[in-house]
C-alpha cells in the first residue's frame, strides 16, 4: 500500500460495519434492470467495483410505491420477487470486501405517468419540474402509504442481504417536499410547523430503525442548490440535519449539488468546477455529532478526495463517474498508480446522456461499463496465440485498439500520419472548459508507453508500406475528413450548399487545430448541433471574433441536450454577444456574407469574412478497401468518440 493518499485510505467506521477506505461509489440510475429485476449486468457492474476496491457501493434507487416509477429500468416496487436477484449482487460485492447499501426513493411530484401510468403523489398538488403534469395533493392515509412504501423496500433491502439503506432527501424528491415550504402547503400535522414538516422523514427513520434493528445502516441524501430561490439555505439545511442528527435518527449523511429546480448541477459538466459540493458536505460536518459526512459532486481524482477528507471537510467521498470511467480507481490509488486511473471527462455523454433517453448507462471512454458480464471490466483475456499487429490511425479508435492488444499479449505498432496522438479528439480538447479531454490522451501515452507499443509519428501509409511492415493484423482507423461541401439536412436536394466555391469557407477542423485563420465576422454552420459546432463558435467568442451560429436543430448545442451542457453553453455565448439563430438555414454563401431563412420566415442577408463549417465528416478508407483490413471508428462511419472507442476495444479483444 501507497502513502500516497493517507486520509482516504484510512478505514471509517459506519455503524456495525468498518469501510476499508472512504471511497464511495454512490448512488446513481443504472438503469440496468431487466422486467424490472437485477440480472447479471447489475451484477457484474456493481461486483466490478467492488473489485476495484471500493470501500462502499451504493446501489441506485428502488421505487417505494407505485406511484414512484420513474424510469424504465427501475426495481419492481412493493414484491419480494426482487430480494433473490439483489442477494447475487450483495453476495458478490461482500466477497470482495465492499459494504452494499440501497438507496430508496420517490420523487414526489416529479413523477413520469409514461413509465408509472399512476399520477404522482405529493404534499400539497404541485407542478412537475419535468415535464408540464400536475401532482395529487396526499391524503393522510395516503401519506400512511407512502411511509409503509418505504419501510417495507428497508425490509427488503435487509433480506437482500444490504448492509444499509439511504434516504433519497434529495433535489426536491417527496422528502424535501415535505421539509421545504415552497412545496409543502398543508395545515395539517406533515406540514407548518418545523417540526411538522420533519415529521413524514423523521417517521420514516424511526420505523425503518425498529423493524431493522440497530445493526443496519441508514443514511440520508440530501442536496444544495443555491441558485433555486425556493430550495433551502445551507443554514436551513444544516437545521434540518442537525435536528436529524440530534435524534440519532441516520448514520451518515450525503449532500449533492442541483435540484430538480435547475438539472445542470447534479450531474456537473465542464462548466462546472471541481470538487462541487465540498463547501456544503463542509457545513453539514459543523453540525452534526453522530452522523458521518459525505461529499459527492464533481470529486473526480483521489487527489480531490483525498484533500477533502484530510482537510476535514467530510468523512468519506463519492466518487461515481470516475469510477464508471475506472472501476479499479481505489486499487489504483491505494497503490500509488494514480497516473494509471483512466480520468472521467465530465462530459455525460454515455452515462447521463444514456440514462436521459432511458437507457442503460455506459461511459464514453470505458465501453466496458455496463457491459463488465460479458466484456470484464477492462481485465482483457491474454491471447491465445501472440501476434503483431499493426493500427494505422492514432485517433482514440486507433488508440485503444492499440492499447487493448497490447493488454493482451500481442506485439503492437501505431502509425500516425501527424505529429500527435489523439486525431480530432485532440481538437475537441482544445475547445474552451475541455482540457479533461487532453488529460486522457496523456494517459493514452502513458499507457502505450508501459505496454512497449511502438508508436511512430509522421508517418503516412499507403498499402505497400503497410504490408512491408509484415504484419500478421492491420486494423485501419484512419478517421475522418471534413467533405468541403457543407451539406444540410434541411436542403437534402443540394449536395453542396449553394457558393461554397466563392471561398472564404474553412471547416471547424481547420479553425480549431490554426490551420485556417477566420476573418473578424464568422458565420458558424452548424450542421451538428453538438460541441463540434458550438465550441468552435465559442473558441472564437473568446478570440474576440464576432461570431453568429446557424443551425437547422430547434437549438444551439440541441443534440447535447442529454448531457446538461447545452443551456450552460447558449449562456455562455450569448454573454460573449454571439448571436444565435436556431431553426434556421443557410441557403447560399456569397463569399462575403450568406443568405439565411428561418423556417417559415423570410431570407435575409447577412454580413461575414468567413464561413465556417461544423458538418458531418466523410471516412477516410481507401487504405482499408487497399489492404482488405478491418476498420473501425470513422473509418467505418463519420461518428462520435464513444462509438470509435467501443470499436476499438471490440475489435482487440476479438484478436
Amino acid at each position: 500500500m501507497s502513502n500516497q493518499f493517507p486520509a482516504l485510505f484510512k478505514p471509517l467506521q459506519i455503524r456495525h460495519k468498518t469501510l476499508r477506505n472512504r471511497i464511495v461509489f454512490g448512488s446513481h440510475t443504472a438503469n440496468m434492470s431487466n422486467l424490472g429485476l437485477p440480472g447479471e449486468r447489475h451484477r457484474g457492474y456493481y461486483e466490478e467495483r467492488a473489485r476495484g476496491g471500493v470501500g462502499m457501493i451504493v446501489v441506485e434507487p428502488v421505487p417505494v410505491h407505485r406511484t414512484a416509477v420513474l424510469t424504465r429500468g427501475n426495481f419492481l416496487h412493493s414484491t419480494d420477487e426482487i430480494i433473490p436477484h439483489f442477494r447475487k449482487i450483495t453476495d458478490a460485492v461482500h466477497a470482495h470486501g465492499a459494504v452494499i447499501c440501497h438507496q430508496l426513493y420517490h420523487v414526489g411530484q416529479h413523477g413520469d405517468f409514461d413509465n408509472s401510468y399512476e399520477p404522482s403523489w405529493s404534499p400539497s398538488g404541485l407542478p412537475s419540474f419535468h415535464d408540464s403534469d400536475g401532482s395529487h395533493a396526499m391524503t393522510e392515509s395516503e401519506i400512511e402509504e407512502i411511509i409503509e412504501g418505504f419501510v417495507q423496500a428497508a425490509r427488503r433491502a435487509k433480506e437482500s442481504g444490504f448492509d444499509g439503506i439511504e434516504l433519497f432527501a434529495a433535489y426536491n424528491a417527496i422528502i424535501d417536499q415535505f421539509w421545504l415550504p415552497f412545496n409543502n402547503r398543508r395545515d395539517d400535522k406533515w406540514g407548518g410547523a418545523f417540526e411538522n414538516r420533519m415529521r413524514f422523514s423523521r417517521t420514516i427513520m424511526e420505523r425503518i430503525r425498529k423493524l431493522a434493528g440497530d445493526d443496519f445502516i441508514i443514511g440520508l441524501a440530501v442536496n444544495m442548490d443555491p441558485a433555486a430561490p425556493v430550495s433551502q439555505t445551507i443554514e436551513q439545511l444544516q437545521e434540518i440535519v442537525a435536528w436529524h442528527d440530534e435524534r440519532q435518527l441516520m448514520d451518515y449523511v450525503t449532500c449533492g449539488t442541483g435540484s430538480y429546480f435547475a438539472h445542470q448541477a447534479i450531474i456537473p459538466n465542464v462548466f462546472f468546477a471541481d470538487k462541487l459540493g465540498a463547501p456544503h458536505a463542509e457545513a453539514l460536518k459543523q453540525v452534526v455529532k453522530y452522523a458521518k459526512v459525505q461529499c459527492e459532486s464533481h470529486v473526480r481524482t483521489p487527489e480531490n478526495a483525498n484533500y477533502v477528507i484530510s482537510s476535514g471537510q467530510a468523512d468519506m467521498v463519492s466518487i461515481v463517474r470516475g469510477q464508471i470511467a475506472d472501476p479499479h480507481l481505489a486499487n489504483k490509488a491505494k497503490e500509488g498508480r494514480p497516473e494509471d486511473i483512466r480520468p472521467c471527462l465530465s462530459c455525460n455523454q454515455m452515462c447521463w446522456g444514456r440514462r436521459y433517453r432511458d437507457y442503460w448507462i455506459s461511459c464514453l471512454i470505458n465501453p466496458s461499463a455496463g457491459r463488465e458480464f460479458e466484456w470484464g471490466g477492462d481485465r482483457f483475456t491474454p491471447a491465445a496465440k501472440p501476434k503483431h499487429v499493426l493500427v494505422i490511425g492514432g485517433g482514440v479508435a486507433g488508440l485503444e485498439a492499440a492499447r487493448v492488444a497490447a493488454e493482451r499479449g500481442h506485439r503492437v505498432t501505431l502509425a500516425e500520419a501527424s505529429d500527435k496522438l489523439g486525431g480530432q479528439f485532440r481538437l475537441a480538447g482544445l475547445t474552451p472548459r475541455r482540457q479533461q479531454i487532453l488529460d486522457y490522451l496523456d494517459w493514452f501515452e502513458r499507457q502505450l508507453n508501459k505496454l512497449q507499443v511502438k508508436v511512430m509519428l509522421n508517418t503516412p501509409l499507403d498499402a505497400e508500406e503497410a504490408k512491408a511492415i509484415g504484419a500478421d493484423e492491420v486494423i485501419i482507423a484512419t478517421g475522418s475528413l471534413p467533405d468541403g461541401k457543407a451539406f444540410q439536412r434541411a436542403m437534402p436536394e443540394h449536395d453542396a450548399l449553394p457558393g461554397i466555391e466563392r471561398g472564404n469557407a474553412v471547416s471547424a477542423e481547420d479553425v480549431m487545430s490554426r490551420a485556417a485563420r477566420p476573418g473578424k465576422r464568422v458565420i458558424v454552420l452548424d450542421e451538428t448541433a453538438n460541441w463540434k459546432g458550438a465550441g468552435t463558435a465559442l473558441t472564437l467568442a473568446e478570440s474576440g471574433h464576432e461570431v453568429t451560429v446557424v443551425t437547422g436543430s430547434a437549438s444551439i448545442m440541441m443534440e447535447m441536450a442529454r448531457t446538461n451542457v447545452d443551456i450552460q453553453m447558449r449562456s455562455r455565448l450569448r454573454e460573449l454577444g454571439v448571436r444565435l439563430m436556431p431553426e434556421t438555414i443557410l441557403r447560399e454563401w456569397h463569399g462575403d456574407g450568406a443568405t439565411i431563412q428561418a423556417y417559415g420566415g423570410k431570407p435575409e442577408v447577412i454580413a461575414a469574412d468567413t464561413l465556417v463549417v461544423s458538418a458531418t465528416n466523410v471516412s477516410e478508407r481507401s487504405l482499408g478497401d487497399d489492404l482488405g483490413a478491418p476498420t473501425i471508428g470513422d473509418a467505418t462511419a463519420a461518428r462520435n468518440a464513444a462509438m470509435a472507442i467501443y470499436e476499438g476495444r471490440k475489435l482487440a479483444m476479438g484478436l
